[in-house]
């Protein structure tokens, strides 16, 4: 065969075998796993993740571990109730340092999402450190990332490889970005959550939020679910978009 042709050939091969990927994961994918409600299936060693982004980290962790760098997971998939928890926690806690439950639900959506909305939901995303140096108190801080932090090392190696694996920075420090603050630990990955968010942003999430039980949504009026969307959800790394 032609080389001309052949590379015709191989490139409709994989554009083949990409679009059946994306149509079977679309086909798999239902309100209920968007929103944490549903039972994925997922696998891991000490954290969960959908199977072939498990494949692709643990390449990519072995990858790290040659050059002493240890990827450990501080946090993968949570469910609905799992979020639900962290939500419930930062809001009775910023209530009683006096906020009132606006400012509380604005101080809680720097760093963690209404329940429902979290990419950590989908088996797609991971907050990782490096596992082999001693660990500071508090490990998601961005001071531990930069300028010498124990974390520096591991942030220099993410950024020059971590995107040969599907891996991407979610929330960066682009300047303008708004939503979730810099989060240099929160990785996703790309072939499988760029779908995800395709679907989820198909879902009516207005309606679902407002119709929530969760402690201050009386608060979530339609003004503030609509930048939410836009700012936390959609104001993020545009490869993941």
């Amino acid at each position: 065969m032609k080389r001309k042709k052949f590379i015709e050939v191989s490139a409709l091969g994989v554009i083949g075998l990409s679009s059946v990927s994306f149509a079977d994961l679309q086909s798999s994918i239902s309100k209920k796993d968007l929103m944490g409600k549903g039972n994925p299936v997922l696998v891991g060693e000490g954290y969960k993740l959908r199977k072939k982004a498990n494949q692709a980290f643990s390449k990519m962790k072995s990858a790290a571990l040659q050059q002493g760098i240890k990827l450990k997971v501080v946090s993968s998939y949570r469910d609905y109730a799992h979020q639900n928890r962290i939500w419930e926690r930062k809001y009775e806690r910023y209530l009683a340092s006096g906020l009132s439950p606006i400012k509380a639900i604005e101080k809680i959506i720097q760093y963690s999402t209404i329940p429902g909305t979290s990419r950590h939901h989908w088996g797609t995303d991971l907050d990782i450190v490096d596992g082999s140096v001693k660990q500071p108190r508090d490990v998601l801080l961005e001071k531990h990332f930069h300028n010498g932090g124990p974390f520096s090392r591991f942030k220099t190696w993410m950024d020059h490889n971590a995107n040969d694996y599907g891996f991407y920075l979610v929330y960066t420090n682009k300047k303008g970005r708004k939503g979730f603050k810099y989060e240099p630990w929160h990785y996703s990955y790309a072939p499988s959550s760029v779908p995800m968010l395709k679907e989820f942003r198909k879902l009516d999430i207005k309606t679902e939020l407002q119709k929530a039980v969760l402690m201050g949504s009386t608060n979530f009026t339609s003004k503030f679910i609509q930048k939410y969307l836009n700012e936390n959800i959609l104001d993020i790394n545009p490869k993941l978009l």
